[in-house]
């Protein structure tokens, strides 16, 4: 048996005009014929016996930006992708790995159900994110066509609030429970899906986190428009403020602009691979904005008709939006000698 020793591939220092030169080969891939996802055989052709990825860890990304995962694949690919798993981890790391995580898990569950009582008597705002985590989950339509039940309410309930004890940057927000839903539907075991959640938000850089993320992706966005589209920027301007209030999208990561959850996940791993830069979420707002933007001017709504027809945008294909993403991204490079200071963070590497 071949043991193989492969590990994270990591590229030498490159100049910008390399940089660019790189990028727009993996961006062009995306812009061909709609290619199949990757299936399971493919995924575990990516490995030796030992379990060691044998292929480089930007290959792989490129191949999930250019297809997407097949669903089969998502449960195991995407703790790869949140950092749950190392890439170059074998199948007895991994078995180790998610022994730690699991106790760890549960160390934490037992911390926070010693102090939990406290909290009720003594932090007003406690009981509060409580019966709003309750009040929000409950909401939640978890059936399947038969009517059957998909999952499990009060489990959601207790990760959640684990997440906004244990979690001092980001509060409790609205949309959580959403976005939490997904990650249970990836996943059935209890530790897995909270780590999932919780390496999903570090890995994207906490960019669905109001005061955190939201803000700086409007700020960009707003930066974008006007670089790209300044006839747009400035219809935009008049109107008042519309940019700032498109935060939904950036809040529940465009989970509502989608036909179903499959599109949601395949833009999701997307933002998960770093590629094809960083902050591509901001490309993905402003390319869906360009989908009403004739209408807007056409028509000369105002702020209020603007935002409703931005929220009444449900129908969205994944793969669609991101080869048009891909598209305005590559439209951004071609410019990339003019781009102002606010939106350099374009080139810079993504988290690993």
């Amino acid at each position: 048996m071949r043991k193989g020793m492969v590990r994270e591939q990591f590229q030498s220092p490159e100049s910008s005009e390399e940089h660019f030169t790189r990028l727009r080969a993996s961006i062009s891939t995306i812009l061909g014929m709609k290619k199949l996802p990757i299936d399971s055989t493919e995924w575990e052709s990516y490995f030796d016996e030992s379990g060691q990825l044998c292929k480089s860890r930007d290959y792989v990304a490129a191949q999930i930006l250019d297809r997407g995962l097949d669903p089969t694949v998502r449960p195991e690919a995407w703790k790869f992708l949140t950092g749950y798993y190392s890439w170059c981890s074998s199948c007895d790391d991994r078995l180790m790995a998610d022994s730690r995580k699991r106790k760890s898990y549960e160390s934490l569950c037992t911390v926070c159900e010693k102090i939990q009582p406290l909290l009720e008597t003594e932090h007003r705002g406690f009981m509060e994110v409580q019966n709003l985590i309750k009040s929000d989950v409950q909401r939640l339509y978890v059936r399947d066509a038969q009517g059957n039940t998909l999952v499990d309410k009060s489990q959601l309930e207790k990760i959640l609030l684990l997440n906004y004890m244990c979690n001092v940057e980001a509060e409790y927000q609205q949309g959580f429970h959403e976005m939490l839903l997904l990650f249970r539907l990836l996943a059935e075991k209890e530790h897995e899906i909270y780590w999932l959640f919780q390496f999903f938000l570090q890995k994207t850089e906490n960019s669905c986190i109001m005061n955190i993320g939201v803000e700086k992706n409007l700020f960009m966005l707003r930066a974008l428009i006007a670089f790209l589209d300044p006839v747009f920027a400035k219809h935009l301007e008049e109107k008042g403020q519309v940019v700032p209030a498109l935060f939904p999208w950036f809040c529940l990561f465009f989970q509502r602009v989608f036909k179903s959850f499959d599109d949601v996940w395949r833009l999701w791993e997307v933002f998960l691979t770093g590629l094809p830069c960083r902050n591509f979420q901001v490309i993905v707002a402003y390319t869906i904005l360009q989908t009403v933007r004739d209408q807007i001017i056409k028509e000369d709504m105002s702020g209020d008709d603007i935002l409703m027809l931005c929220n009444n945008i449900i129908d969205l294909d994944a793969d669609e939006l991101i080869s048009k993403a891909c598209t305005t991204y590559e439209l951004f490079l071609k410019n990339n000698n003019k781009v102002p200071k606010e939106l350099q963070e374009f080139f810079s590497e993504p988290q690993k």
